[in-house]
Order: structure tokens, then C-alpha cells, then sequence
């Protein structure tokens, strides 16, 4: 594991635990009481780009290392004249190239588009219990922040209320219950996407979230993930609970029938189980079986009556990744998403995760120079979505760029949860009553928070925006999760806008890969992406000649 800087003097920020790329933890903790940059941005918001304690302070940038390839290793290009983008009449006039007139709205899809107001998504929340503990921070946060929520695999596999009838699901209140509560303030930005992997395809989740919630949500089928190149897992702490999901046909591991295991449970030498899903297309042995495997499932999905499907996939070989965005393309699905190793996990094989699959840069890389081929023979390119390791700003400006015009959205996972988890260890410290219905870890405000204020309206940045979208009257009924989320998404929209304004791009739909050059020659190598000082350079000869 690479090891990044744990502090940043500059913002005030400190990791926990060790650091990323990303600026998270490496272990990115529930009840943690801060403070990395996303903690301190779903507080602060805005105020987070620029140096602390102005007046007192100057700063400067140690920005001149930049080895091996990486995100990191990319650089954000600027220009010193022209604007392309401006909307609403706006005109290439200096007062109305500000970045605040940048436009962030963006959308996706094939025969129906799906508008966002940010290019933004999260990652699959699925089975793991902390999506189903904070969900209603991250779906309202969402909903009101105007970007897709992913619901993950097996929601309805772990559902212990789910009724079954002849194996099939007839009722799932847990999936329901997290469609309802993102649609409820939803506002016509943003999607609910339901994932769909070998267990939920047998449970018919697809059949019963059709019949049940209509055209409205879009089905994602679920080739991996960045995180591991197996099914995804949980973790129990429950003998019965354990039998249960055998019984729904899981894998358990260790198997919970078994006397001695039971009997090694029950003297304390073995304390949780983990729970497994099966892998996909393990009974085809060619590439043109599960071409035709994919395209009868989508041609199933339709004949359902879904409007909208979309695909994920994790960072297998050059080949996979070919087959996902030639068959995404061809079947005329509205997203594929492409997650690189980096990616976040609950609850992968710790050392699979380190070792495993095509790290996000690379992979991202080569999908776009695939996607690029695609087109270059006359075919549609499906929207596409960067996923792993992405938490920043300039994170979400690099994806876009490394695969523009494809990309459309940058799928972040960990980082839209850290608001979401603030915001609940805050309300339930605030109002004790409401702490373990909420699923809070605080009984007080940390001194990292009580610095700051000890109000919500003091505390989230985006406290009164909120309330002006909502109302006071229904401010009440907004977690303040959901508040921090807004906050973030605020902050991440304005440091974008601002580099979208320093290329010149008054639009996000107008990055170019012009916009980004390789800080190193390695990296220029591997994405195509070229040298820094390489970049219009014939054009500067140019002048000088002249």
C-alpha cells in the first residue's frame, strides 16, 4: 500500500488511520471524530478550498513530485484566454465568465436520459448493515443533492422480513424502503439504481422491483467490482442469522449446520460468519456465450418493462473490459460504470483487494481508448462512469477528462458515505433521544466538532440552503446526514466549477482531454494523456517563430 501525506497543514486536515490517494483512511470508520479533508468538507463546505486562517497565514504548494502513475500523476491544464460553454446568453464578456456560471448539470442514457445536476454518483450500497444503518442520510442527501444513489446487491437476500413465495420474492420492505425514501425528495435530478447479481436474478429482485416500483428505477446488472474479483460478502455476529441466509441459499462460511462449528460458536472460538455470493457466467466457457448470455438478459430485462439498465463491472483483464463496453454499447444500455482496483469495499479479502486487478488510472485508460475504437468504426459509445478512489474535486475534473466525451459521471463510493455518518454521530449527540433509532455513536460533540459550533445551523454550511429547498416545515424531517451530504456535494460542485473556469469550460459537458497533461513520462506512456511541458509546444515554437 502506497503511503500519502496524514496531514495538510494548509487546510487543517489529519487522517486517522493511513492515507490514500483519495485523502480518506485506508479504514474509513463510522464513529470517527475526524479529521481528513471529506470529514471537515461535510461541515465546512466551500470554505474547505482555500487556506485556513487567512490574514495570518500565506501558503504554497509542494506540487512537484509526482512519481509512478497515478491520478496524482495527472495535472490540470489552464488557459489564459477563451471560454467555451457559457449558457443563458451569457457571453465570453469578463463579467460573465465567472465560475459561478459554470454549468455542472450533465445526464446519461440511451432512448431516455436521466439528468443529474452534478457528474456525480455513488457507489453500490448494498448488503453491507452500515448502508442499510445510514441510508437515509445518503439517499435524502442524494435525492436533494440531485445525483443517482446505487442500491446494491443482496438488499433483498439479507431482508430477514422479505416474504418468499415458490422462491421468489413477494415482498422486500428493506429494498422498498430505500427506493421510497430517495423518491421522496426526489425532484427529477438524480436516479434510484437497483443492482442485480446471480442470488437477486434467482430471488426475481428484478420482476418484483418492476412490478412494484414501476419504469422509475433503473436495474444495474453486476458483473464486479473494483474491490475483489469474487461475489460480494458480509459478516455476521448471529448463529440464527447464519442458518438464515444458508436457508436463502447463500454460501456461509464457515458452514453454520455443522455441530462443531455450532459448538466452536457457541465456546466463543469462533465469533461471525461470513456470507457469499456466487459468481457469474461460470458455466460459459467462451466469450461468444456470454455475449449472447448478456444480450437475452437485457432483451428480458425490456420485455419487464424496464426503461433504463445500466451495467458495473470491476478491473478484470483487457478482455472484460472490451466485452463490457461492446455489449453495453451494442444492447444500448444508458451506463456502463467501470470501477478500477482502488475501488471501496465493506467487507472484501483484505489481501485480495491489495493484490488484485487493474489499478483505476490504467483501467480507465484503456477504456477510453476502447471506447474511442468503438466510435471510430461508426458505432454508439454507451455513457460511461469512472469508479475507485475518487474523492476530490479535481478527482471528479481528471475522470471526466482522461475519458471525455464518454465519461459522464465519476462513481464515488466512500467518500459520499463519510457525510452521512457525521451528520448521524452529530443529530444523535444533539438529541439523545433520537441516537440509537438513528444509529449515532456519540453521546457528546467531539472537541473536532464543538470547535466549530455546537448548532446544526452553525455547524453544516449548508444548513439554510437546505431549508430554503425544503421548508422550514419539513426541515424537521431531513437527517442531518442528509444536511452534511448537501454540504459536501456543495463544496466538491464549487471547487469543480472552479477548475472547469481555469480551463476556460463554462459547461462540464465541454472538458476535453486537452485539458489534462502527464506530470511524468511513464504516465504519459500508459494513458496516452501527453507531457506537460509537450503540450502545445509546436504552438509556442509557433509564436516565437513568428
Amino acid at each position: 500500500m502506497s503511503s500519502y501525506p496524514k496531514s495538510n497543514d494548509v487546510l487543517g486536515t489529519t487522517n486517522r488511520g493511513t492515507a490514500l490517494e483519495s485523502g480518506l483512511c485506508s479504514l474509513c470508520r463510522a464513529d470517527c471524530m475526524g479529521r481528513c479533508e471529506t470529514w471537515m468538507s461535510s461541515l465546512a463546505g466551500r470554505a474547505m478550498l482555500y487556506p485556513r486562517d487567512f490574514g495570518l497565514v500565506t501558503a504554497g504548494s509542494g506540487n512537484t513530485c509526482h512519481q509512478g502513475v497515478s491520478y496524482n500523476s495527472l495535472r490540470i491544464q489552464g488557459y489564459n484566454y477563451g471560454a467555451c460553454g457559457l449558457a443563458n446568453g451569457l457571453t465570453g464578456e469578463a463579467d460573465d465568465c465567472l465560475f459561478t456560471n459554470v454549468g455542472l448539470t450533465t445526464s446519461f442514457g440511451a432512448a431516455v436520459k436521466t439528468k443529474t445536476r452534478l457528474p456525480l454518483m455513488t457507489g453500490a450500497l448494498g448488503s453491507t448493515f452500515i448502508a442499510a444503518k445510514y441510508w437515509n442520510s445518503f439517499a435524502v442527501g442524494c435525492a436533494l443533492a440531485g445525483i443517482p444513489v446505487v442500491i446494491g446487491e443482496n438488499v433483498v437476500g439479507v431482508d430477514r422480513r422479505a416474504e418468499m413465495a415458490k422462491g421468489r420474492i413477494a415482498s422486500s420492505p428493506e429494498l422498498d424502503r430505500r427506493i421510497e425514501v430517495y423518491k421522496r425528495y426526489f425532484d427529477g435530478y438524480g436516479a434510484v439504481i437497483v443492482q442485480l447479481n446471480v442470488e437477486d436474478a434467482r430471488n426475481g429482485v428484478a420482476e418484483y422491483v418492476v412490478d412494484k416500483h414501476g419504469e422509475d428505477v433503473v436495474i444495474e446488472l453486476k458483473w464486479g467490482q473494483g474491490a475483489k474479483n469474487i461475489g460480494g460478502e458480509i459478516k455476521v455476529a448471529s448463529l440464527d442469522y447464519a442458518l438464515f441466509l444458508k436457508k436463502r441459499g447463500y454460501l456461509v462460511d464457515p458452514d453454520p449446520e455443522k455441530p462443531e462449528v455450532q459448538e466452536a460458536f457457541r465456546a466463543g472460538a469462533l465469533t461471525s460468519f461470513a456470507r457469499h455470493s456466487r459468481l457469474g457466467y461460470t458455466n460459459l466457457a467462451s466469450e461468444d456465450l456470454v455475449r449472447e448470455n448478456f444480450m437475452a438478459t437485457v432483451a428480458y430485462l425490456r420485455k419487464l418493462g424496464f426503461r433504463r439498465i445500466s451495467l458495473k463491472t470491476g478491473s478484470y483483464g483487457m478482455e472484460a473490459l472490451a466485452m463490457a463496453i461492446a455489449y453495453a454499447s451494442e444492447a444500448g444500455l444508458d451506463l456502463l460504470t467501470i470501477d478500477g482496483s482502488g475501488g471501496g469495499t465493506g467487507m472484501s479479502p483484505w489481501n485480495m483487494m491489495e493484490t488484485w486487478g487493474v489499478p483505476s488510472i490504467l483501467l480507465h485508460a484503456k477504456a477510453r481508448e476502447y471506447a474511442a475504437i468503438l466510435a471510430a468504426g461508426g458505432r454508439r459509445v454507451v455513457d460511461l462512469a469512472f469508479a475507485g478512489g475518487f474523492a476530490r474535486e479535481d478527482h471528479i475534473f481528471k475522470a471526466l477528462a482522461l475519458g471525455a466525451p464518454y465519461v459522464k459521471l465519476v462513481c464515488m463510493g466512500r467518500a459520499i458515505m463519510i457525510p452521512g455518518f457525521l451528520g448521524t454521530n452529530i443529530e444523535g449527540a444533539l438529541h439523545p433521544e433520537r441516537r440509537e433509532k438513528i444509529n449515532g455513536n456519540w453521546d457528546t460533540l467531539p472537541k473536532t466538532v464543538s470547535d466549530l459550533g455546537t448548532s446544526p445551523e452553525k455547524l453544516f454550511a449548508a444548513w439554510q440552503e437546505v431549508q430554503k429547498k425544503v421548508g422550514a416545515a419539513e426541515m424537521k424531517n431531513i437527517p442531518y446526514g442528509a444536511v452534511a451530504t448537501c454540504t459536501l456535494m456543495d463544496k466538491l460542485g464549487a471547487g469543480l466549477q472552479q477548475m472547469l473556469a481555469g480551463a476556460r469550460r463554462f459547461s462540464v459537458g465541454h472538458i476535453r482531454r486537452e485539458d489534462i497533461a502527464s506530470a511524468n513520462r511513464e504516465t504519459e506512456r500508459e494513458t496516452g494523456i501527453p507531457f506537460i511541458t509537450d503540450v502545445q509546444d509546436e504552438i509556442a515554437r509557433r509564436i516565437l517563430g513568428a
